[in-house]
């Protein structure tokens, strides 16, 4: 049995306690809010043994082996240091970080302390990428990645009648690329590595966020276009272009129908619908990876995470979004 305590009790960790209950072995014995109020609330719901108000309380209770944080974007690190510090795995949900500075630092603490620590990337964790990895050679040499998600948030509604809340607030790091546009960067990353040259815009909103943009990124063989968005939709399917066809993907935050289209007319499904929740697949690879005593994953290795936060960083330099986090850690290096 592997005990996780969950950070956050919000519709996400819903999701991750739902999806996890497909797993023989996972627990959640322990739940972590800012008040005791809300922790008692969400334990109830889930039938949870044990709530805190404090976090090192609940690290060093012995009653979790893992956990599992759902925070707001820019307390990820700080709680994620806290917690390998007693000794614990961690699953933290993306994007992992607000900055670079703060990735470093919970990479460092997991090397230090020899747990496992893993963005919750859970699309490159979902069988149609996998498989979509395995098939792409069939394609040739790849010329274009295109990954369009577009998505508009009723948050939003909610921002144009006055109230900013925390999907617009930079307070929390949020906005529409770290949001959103992750999801098109981290396959990216996964599939190619990083790039050698970035090129991004961004819409900025009153706020502080973005809440659309556009990514250029250069390859020495290839070139990646990346739109995203949380105050429009869109239904165009993303696509990676090879030399002998093409790969055509109906969602890149949620791939589950996948075709080849070959330039002599052939059609391949390569589908590989989930047939779990889509959490499910990341929780299972996460607690194989402590059975197997293994302190990165391969898939959502601290490399594909620091290359994808390599790239939300210099896009936000590039169209202006600075967050609160970052002039912290600006300052926590200058000191």
């Amino acid at each position: 049995m592997i005990r996780f305590g969950v950070i956050g009790t919000n519709r996400i960790t819903d999701e991750f306690i739902s999806a996890g209950k497909h797993i023989a072995d996972f627990a959640v014995t322990a739940v972590y809010s800012r008040t005791a109020e809300r922790a008692a609330e969400f334990a109830a719901k889930h039938d949870i043994a044990h709530t805190y108000s404090s976090i090192e309380e609940m690290a060093g209770s012995g009653e979790i082996d893992a956990v599992y944080i759902a925070s707001p974007n820019s307390f990820h690190a700080q709680q994620a240091v806290i917690c390998m510090n007693y000794g614990l795995h961690v699953l933290c949900e993306k994007p992992i970080a607000s900055n670079m500075a703060e990735l470093q630092s919970m990479i460092e603490a997991a090397q230090t302390n020899g747990v496992l620590l893993m963005e919750a990337m859970k699309n490159t964790y979902l069988p149609g990428l996998i498989n979509l990895r395995e098939h792409l050679p069939k394609i040739g040499t790849v010329r274009r990645y295109f990954a369009s998600y577009c998505q508009y948030s009723s948050r939003y509604d909610a921002y144009k009648a006055g109230t900013v809340l925390n999907a617009f607030n930079p307070v929390f790091s949020n906005g529409a690329l770290m949001d959103i546009g992750i999801y098109c960067l981290y396959p990216l990353i996964y599939l190619f590595g990083n790039p050698s040259r970035v090129q991004a815009t961004g819409l900025m909103l009153e706020s502080g966020v973005d809440g659309q943009g556009s990514i250029l990124a250069s390859y020495p063989d290839m070139d990646a276009l990346i739109i995203y968005s949380k105050i429009t939709d869109s239904h165009l399917p993303s696509e990676i272009q090879g030399e002998e066809g093409s790969i055509v993907i109906n969602r890149i935050n949620n791939p589950t129908a996948i075709e080849i289209r070959y330039r002599d007319g052939r059609v391949e499904d390569i589908s590989e619908p989930a047939d779990k929740p889509a959490m499910f697949y990341e929780i299972e690879g996460f607690m194989e990876l402590i059975r197997s005593g293994k302190l990165q994953s391969p898939v959502n290795s601290h490399p594909n995470s620091l290359g994808s936060m390599e790239m939300m960083v210099e896009a936000r330099k590039q169209f202006g979004l600075v967050y609160p986090a970052d002039t912290k850690a600006e300052e926590t290096a200058a000191n």
